[in-house]
């Protein structure tokens, strides 16, 4: 099946690029030395990162919490299938993943708290007769009817005080100005998760952090292959020849690394994908003491590839839809390495879930909307002994603390520690925290940028028409059905984009439509009758 004379160049090593590079190898029979990957960073990963932290020695930080799931996850599972587990060679990573999950399953037991520290029966969605209409409104109407409408245009004030609402927008991050298309396509990809979004149950994950347990075997999977990865090398412009009608190559990439600028010239046999956009440009960090500062100018040229290449044609993509409106988009996120349990003591105690089992806990009344994960212990594999992680997020971060008056935005690290501890009503056990806690922040300017309010052709299609050597991947391309902010949509994309130019003839996995199964639906629709999740 391979040809020698092919060589791909993936610009981007996140795991879009990564994915695209092993469904090259593994499904189209290309050699591993004559694929590229071209990463401007020194790590690979991307967005789905987990690391020592930048603020403080011996401290650990995940921008983002990710959580997988069991039915719509098909071209995950698919990839990690193929690839050997961090820890065990004879065992894949999806089958260490459903392994671990069988050990350690999700069943949050205080998915939601109020003022006054008291778990809140999450169980009782809160619709109304009209909440109820609107959302099966929303589901039964054509994506393009719905046009670039806000989530407020098409639910009314109730809705957004249901419980039902405070679950679903804090675990997938969704805002009330977001798209309505995107809420209904999330709707319809995870209505599966309806009657159990109170518990998250549907929830799998990874026994580490997501770059160890999915990164770091992918990454010398493909090492070992053969597969060529060129660290600190930024791809600025991309060539393109031919029309939309007559056929379209991309013929060259312009580069800079620590040699200067230079340029790539793609053979006749020569394939690209190009990832763009990113949702973890211009990240920064900060510490006990320290405030993050929020980057409005985007200084990492995270967004500047696609900003080029977008003038080039109009089927190319509007990358100002997302990044133009960064008050709408960002928000913070927190890790906690703490030097003892005491506080995941204490946590336990009062929610009634182990380390691993209780999924996100939402403060719906405070003023940052805090929520936080305490994940499996060790989340890190190089953790010393009695060293422990907690992650979190604020989703309101101009707004004044409860406890502490002043934005989210504008806290230290020990600001943020002490709010959610007296939002916890840990208060007694607050100053232990604050002497055995490095607290490390990082501010997001574009955390949410993919779910902004789009129109048609503000995402290109992954292989646009007429294209002919050249696909796009990552958050910010146009795939039917399917939802972005997953690691689903990266591999996803990935897999079409490699499946279509390289000619692999073997099926996509299909995206997981839960209303064609029978029972599926007769739960979903029970849920919304009832207005109670399942109490099993």
């Amino acid at each position: 099946m391979s040809d020698d004379n092919r060589q791909l160049w993936i610009v981007g090593g996140g795991i879009a690029g990564m994915a695209a590079a092993a469904f090259a190898i593994r499904d189209a029979g290309l050699p591993g030395e004559r694929i590229h990957i071209l990463e401007e960073l020194d790590i690979e990963g991307g967005s789905l990162d987990g690391a020592r932290s930048p603020a403080h020695r011996d401290a650990y930080v995940t921008r983002g919490g990710r959580m997988l799931e069991e039915e719509a996850y098909h071209c995950v599972w698919d990839l990690f299938s193929s690839i050997p587990s961090r820890d065990d060679p004879d065992t894949s990573v999806t089958d260490e993943i459903r392994a671990f999950n069988e050990k350690v399953g999700t069943h949050a037991k205080a998915r939601l708290i109020d003022g006054r520290h008291r778990v809140l029966d999450a169980s009782d969605f809160g619709f109304s007769v009209r909440d109820r209409g609107e959302l099966t409104r929303l589901m039964g109407t054509p994506e393009k009817l719905l046009g670039s409408k806000r989530i407020d245009e098409v639910f009314g004030p109730h809705f957004f005080t249901t419980n039902f609402w405070q679950m679903w927008r804090t675990t997938f991050a969704f805002q009330r100005w977001h798209s309505a298309a995107e809420l209904r396509r999330y709707f319809l990809r995870f209505v599966q998760e309806f009657p159990r979004i109170h518990t998250l149950s549907g929830v799998r994950r990874t026994v580490y952090n997501q770059y160890d347990s999915m990164v770091v075997p992918l990454q010398r999977w493909l090492v070992a292959q053969g597969v060529d990865v060129r660290f600190g090398t930024r791809v600025l412009d991309v060539d393109f020849s031919g029309t939309p009608a007559t056929g379209r190559r991309a013929t060259r990439l312009h580069i800079q690394d620590t040699d200067g600028t230079g340029h790539i010239d793609l053979g006749p046999a020569d394939f690209a994908l190009l990832t763009l956009g990113s949702i973890t440009a211009d990240s920064t960090y900060g510490g006990n003491d320290t405030v993050p500062e929020l980057v409005r100018d985007r200084r990492d040229q995270g967004w500047s590839l696609w900003e080029t290449i977008a003038r080039k044609a109009d089927d190319f993509g509007r990358p100002m839809s997302f990044y133009g409106n960064v008050d709408e988009h960002k928000w913070e996120s927190f890790t906690l390495t703490l030097r003892d349990d005491a506080l995941l003591k204490r946590i336990t105690a009062h929610t009634g879930n182990e380390p691993g089992t209780g999924a996100l806990m939402t403060w719906v009344e405070s003023g940052w909307h805090l929520s936080i994960v305490v994940p499996y212990q060790p989340h890190f594999p190089d953790m010393p002994e009695n060293t422990y992680t907690l992650w979190g997020y604020g989703f309101e971060i101009d707004r004044p603390g409860d406890y502490v008056r002043k934005p989210m935005a504008e806290a230290t690290g020990r600001e943020i520690l002490t709010e959610l501890v007296r939002q916890l009503g840990f208060d007694d056990l607050l100053d232990h925290v604050l002497e055995t806690t490095d607290v490390t922040t990082v501010m997001m300017p574009y955390a949410s940028a993919l779910f902004a309010c789009r129109a048609p052709g503000d995402r290109p299609e992954v292989v646009p028409e007429g294209a002919r050597n050249f696909a796009f991947a990552g958050q910010f391309v146009e795939m039917p059905d399917d939802v972005v902010f997953t690691v689903e949509y990266s591999v996803h994309a990935a897999m079409l984009a490699m499946y279509t130019l390289l000619g692999v003839d073997r099926a996509i996995p299909p995206v997981y439509q839960g209303l064609r199964d029978p029972q599926v639906a007769a739960r979903a629709t029970r849920t919304l009758v009832r207005g109670r999740g399942d109490d099993s």
